[in-house]
């Protein structure tokens, strides 16, 4: 079968008709573009491996705004469209309102856990696992002892990232100093590498050496500075080790492609009404070891991050959540 996938800007999407094509799976990106290199590029790599795999075709839309959100749902779902898959927490209200107008339809969020639906699937995952990881080589690969943590919109899901990796950076390193800044309090926040680049030297200019980017696309000018001031940096949800070989430490993995491509596989029979939080057991998230950073990390920085990650699999060491008490032990943001 030919490849075959619509883009719908708003315009587009308000002319959507029903018809055969529409009955393609459809992605709903968020804010910050699928190719922000990071959290929409992840689910648009998902969605293409299963489009690969299977010839098959998919719908798909860049949102703009967040007026578009229950727009975009609503024109997929009338045109047939099943499952919709939706990016990020911003579509957790859409969906409460849209979800129950269309019980036929399957839809399935990644990045909520926190709503009702029985033809909702959420998707979540353990980012402070993750984090805790790539907190551990931060604090082994630091030689001033200061370490940063750009975050991007100040939600409580960013800190769940920052306090993760507080935890595994005072675990390597008790004396280490963390110096967090969220990047801004808007969606906005996700889509500003300058931003993120001012933020990276404010960090620098306190000592840091290691700077890890939980910001979506307003990371990709923490790790350009970074690359460009001689330090370290972290990438986050994609591989990102790539864009800056020798210069980035690691990157946290959250395997958004893998939910993705399984909803898509799934296809309409996609089980729903329930919540999957994807964790270090399930491969749901991890940190990325390839050709780019190999030099970086040593077999003994690699022995003891593989040996946290049994230890917290087994459950013999717990990372503490920032949704247990929205706060800290290690990191006061």
């Amino acid at each position: 079968m030919t490849l075959m996938r619509k883009f719908l800007g708003a315009a587009a999407a308000c002319a959507l008709t029903a018809g055969a094509a529409m009955a393609d799976p459809a992605l709903v990106f968020d804010l910050g573009g699928k190719f922000d290199k990071s959290f929409n590029e992840a689910a648009h790599n998902g969605a293409e491996r299963w489009a690969k795999e299977t010839g098959g075709s998919y719908n798909e839309i860049e949102m703009q705004s967040e007026a578009q959100r229950e727009q975009a749902l609503r024109r997929f779902a009338e045109a047939g469209s099943n499952p919709i898959i939706t990016m990020g927490f911003g579509m957790a209200d859409p969906l409460t309102s849209v979800g129950p107008d269309y019980p036929d339809t399957k839809f399935v969020v990644i990045d909520v856990t926190w709503i009702e639906g029985e033809n909702i699937r959420q998707v979540g995952f353990a980012e402070h696992e993750g984090s805790y990881l790539v907190g551990m080589l931060a604090g082994m690969a630091s030689k001033s002892g200061t370490v940063g943590f750009v975050g991007g919109m100040d939600v409580p899901l960013i800190r769940h990232f920052g306090c993760g990796y507080a935890q595994g950076v005072k675990a390597a390193n008790p004396d280490a100093k963390i110096v967090a800044n969220m990047t801004g309090t808007t969606p906005a926040a996700w889509n500003d590498p300058v931003k993120g680049s001012e933020l990276t030297k404010a960090q620098i200019s306190q000592g840091a050496d290691v700077v890890y980017a939980a910001a979506g696309g307003t990371g990709v000018g923490v790790l350009q500075t970074a690359a460009d001031e001689g330090i370290l940096s972290i990438g986050v949800d994609s591989n990102q080790n790539y864009m800056h070989p020798g210069k980035v430490l690691t990157s946290m993995l959250k395997r958004v492609d893998v939910a993705v491509y399984d909803a898509m596989k799934a296809g309409a029979d996609v089980e729903t009404g329930g919540v999957t939080i994807l964790g270090l057991a399930d491969d749901g998230v991890g940190y990325a070891m390839d050709e780019y950073n190999a030099d970086l990390i040593t077999p003994e920085m690699k022995t003891a991050v593989d040996d946290a990650r049994a230890k917290i699999i087994a459950g013999d060491l717990k990372v503490v959540s920032y949704y247990d008490n929205d706060s800290c032990p290690a990191l006061d943001f």
